[in-house]
């Protein structure tokens, strides 16, 4: 009977012997040894503590129950060297598996006590074991879980993703209201044996998550609602600030148009909250609005349920764009008394139809139903851009137009801040602000939000202010460093962007993709294929801020084919390059502070000019070339085009096929120990390079196309990466460090100090 030393060549061998096509079907998933049919498998060389072995299995269980996934009924423990197979009922463990666990599943384990002892030990050695095992395998039983607000975002998302025309009453609905919808939590017929009933008369219970229980198009329709508590009694220290500034003798009102659950209102005293006007357009936070504060606020809209309050999902006349709801008489009554103090305090819902993430997930038009509203259709009419295109714009443009009449009104906005520093929506008074981090508002994204107190006073001076930034750790808030938030007004297409027609240019060109490859002729393209001798690639450095900095940002051996840059050209592509460089700047400081406050633009322009004539000037611009030559994101390669035409990448150091115009202009820059680190380390890279099969002495090669083309890999048994060269390799990833520390110590400052990043 073989014995193995490592645990994967055992496990390998159980799947072929019993037929278990893991390659093939979903197996290996949530960092489990496999999951198969009924079935989770726990496998050791030997199992020698069997308490702990089935407390490492439960944990697994129990992060299956909170990603959404069916719980099997049981539980193999599995010991390859002795072929035991432990079996126990996930049933017996139900408790446990509805327990919450931190940290690897593999840690830990110690003192956990077998309350319910193993159904059966099967040894697989002998033929009645196997033919046991085998009938075991195919039981494809689950153990239907709780639902409750730990797992319940898991399962709406698969819920959504297998029914892909539900809406979150098919998930959520009760039987409280006057809208009676059984949801599939309280009578399961998709999920039926993998969820039992939720026994909870309203959800109320997961008033912190319902922004997360939408369906992806309702998402995008109304952004997201949930703002932390302690970040909530942060910004209700701008509240009160603002309730400081009311008029003696004034009532005032608080209004919040899209309060969702009453997150942001929770923590406000019971005298606050009786100034408070509430309202949110998706039905299930209503019902959970009401619940928790309708007792204590001025009033809710709308203030009671009809049998005309349900529509579709939402709530009737409390879509906060409409014109219904902008002069709804409820609210009117208080904006048109000038003894009323008006104050808004709102986290708005933030969908941007320009995004990444939002054409990925785009259900057609629908999923930009906000875009035809009354407000929107007022604000182009005001507001020009791209600004029209944030559904947070939205709310706050339409603050001051509609709501804010005197000096003393006041609004509490959270928000990115881009709003105000390149957009120029407003031109307002800042009394004072924070900024938080974005990802404790249940998004994955590490980015700066700010809470903002604003007067309803016009200020064109206010270039710059200065933020306190908090982040949340353990559930604390952490006090960061001070921001400073800066105004911007030029942007690089502005300035930076070479528009001179080329002399002999003709359309004889080609247009890449992104990986820098021809683009194929299926891709709608929107760029003139140019070629000309002059020109030496393309340059895309699109969009202020960093969102999706690898779309918008690119250099290539052509044009791209959907535009968005210029070409560049040999007489001063040099200075250039600036621009690429600071449009990396978000992959190479990950810190949630940077994300949207920092931002691109081209207000140093003047004084960048003057510098580059200087001498220093000159060696800081060959600084940013040697980066822009070893930085992955410089998708250059070399290739025949389809044009016949040979395209050489000239911003590379591989002079095997001669001298290329970085090689020629990087002679002249005066080296230090690391810029000779960098170099020592990329002809290494270019010496193992040329020993790889797929290499071709005829093209010049740039780090990204080495990368791409010649450091091959390729699946082990288990899925796993394996690089066929090590060592190149190895090489490449000790290359992308040293380039990320040279850049944020050596080009950084400089890209700062000339506003290149502001």
């Amino acid at each position: 009977m073989r014995q193995y030393r490592i645990e994967k060549e055992g496990q390998i061998d159980f799947f072929k012997t019993f037929r278990i096509d893991y390659e093939n079907n979903n197996v290996l998933i949530e960092n489990t040894d496999g999951v198969w049919n009924g079935n989770l498998l726990e496998f050791k060389l030997n199992i020698t503590d069997v308490s702990k072995t089935l407390l490492q299995a439960i944990k697994y269980l129990s992060k299956l129950r909170v990603k959404g996934i069916s719980v099997p009924a049981n539980i193999l423990l599995i010991s390859l060297n002795e072929r035991i197979c432990y079996i126990f009922k996930s049933q017996d463990y139900f408790d446990d598996i509805h327990k919450i666990y931190y940290g690897p599943a593999s840690k830990n384990n110690d003192g956990f006590i077998i309350t319910k002892s193993y159904v059966k030990i099967i040894d697989y050695s002998k033929q009645y074991g196997q033919a046991e095992m085998i009938q075991i395998l195919r039981i494809k039983n689950h153990m239907p879980i709780n639902i409750d607000e730990n797992c319940i975002v898991g399962w709406a998302e698969r819920y959504y993703n297998e029914n892909p025309n539900a809406h979150k009453g098919d998930f959520l609905g009760d039987l409280e209201g006057l809208i009676k919808i059984i949801g599939e939590i309280r009578q399961p017929k998709h999920f039926e044996g993998h969820i039992l009933p939720y026994k909870g008369k309203t959800n109320e219970k997961f008033k912190y998550l319902m922004d997360k229980l939408n369906d992806d198009l309702n998402k995008k329709n109304l952004g997201a609602f949930y703002t932390p508590k302690l970040y909530c009694e942060k910004a209700a220290e701008l509240l009160r600030k603002a309730i400081e500034r009311v008029p003696k003798g004034n009532d005032y009102i608080i209004i919040d148009r899209c309060a969702g659950t009453g997150n942001l209102e929770a923590i406000l005293t019971d005298e606050e909250l009786s100034h408070c006007i509430l309202s949110t357009y998706e039905y299930y936070e209503y019902k959970v609005l009401c619940e928790r504060l309708s007792d204590k606020v001025r009033f809710i809209i709308p203030p009671i349920e009809t049998d005309e309050t349900y529509d579709k999902g939402f709530v009737k006349n409390a879509n906060a764009l409409s014109k219904d709801y902008v002069y709804n008489e409820l609210i009117q009554k208080y904006i048109k008394d000038n003894k009323c103090t008006i104050i808004l305090f709102e986290n708005p819902p933030y969908a941007e139809t320009t995004s990444i993430e939002h054409q990925k997930k785009s259900k057609s038009k629908t999923s930009s139903i906000w875009k035809k509203s009354f407000v929107v259709e007022e604000m182009k009419k005001e507001v020009k851009g791209v600004a029209t295109n944030d559904l947070g714009n939205a709310f706050i443009w339409s603050a001051f137009k509609y709501y804010l009449r005197q000096t003393t009104d006041s609004y509490i906005v959270f928000s990115p801040v881009k709003y105000w520093k390149v957009q120029h929506l407003i031109s307002k008074k800042l009394l004072d602000g924070y900024a938080f981090n974005r990802k404790h508002f249940h998004t994955s994204i590490n980015a700066c939000i700010m809470v903002a107190l604003w007067t309803n006073e016009d200020c064109l001076t206010q270039l710059s202010f200065v933020l306190k930034a908090y982040d949340i750790k353990d559930n604390e808030l952490v006090c960061c460093d001070n921001l400073d938030v800066k105004k911007i007004f030029t942007k690089y297409s502005n300035i930076y962007y070479d528009k001179r027609k080329l002399t002999t240019e003709t359309e004889t060109g080609i247009l890449v993709g992104l990986n820098g490859l021809e683009a194929p002729n299926n891709v709608k393209k929107s760029l003139k294929p140019l070629y000309d001798e002059n020109i030496i690639g393309y340059l895309v450095a699109d969009s202020s801020g960093f969102d999706n900095p690898d779309n918008v940002s690119s250099l290539l051996i052509a044009g791209r084919y959907n535009g968005h840059g210029f070409f560049l050209r040999k007489d001063n592509y040099l200075e250039k390059l600036p621009i690429f460089a600071a449009s990396r700047y978000i992959r190479y400081n990950t810190s949630w502070t940077e994300r949207t406050r920092v931002m691109k633009s081209a207000d140093g322009s003047e004084r960048f000019f003057k510098h580059i004539a200087t001498s220093k000037g000159k060696q800081d611009l060959l600084k940013i070339l040697l980066f822009c030559t070893l930085e992955s994101q410089n998708h250059m390669r070399s290739f025949i085009g389809s044009n016949g035409i040979f395209y050489k990448n000239e911003i590379c150091l591989d002079t095997t096929n001669g001298e290329t115009i970085v090689s020629m202009d990087l002679n002249n820059l005066k080296v230090n120990d690391t810029e000779k680190t960098l170099i020592d380390l990329w002809n290494k890279i270019l010496y193992k390079a040329k020993l790889t099969s797929n290499y071709n002495a005829e093209l010049t090669y740039g780090i990204y196309q080495i990368k791409d083309e010649l450091n091959t890999h390729h699946k082990n048994e288990l899925g796993e990466t394996v690089y066929d060269y090590p060592m190149l390799n190895g090489d490449i990833s000790t290359l992308t460090s040293l380039v990320k520390c040279y850049y944020l110590k050596e080009i950084v400052p400089f890209l700062f100090k000339y506003e290149f990043l502001k």
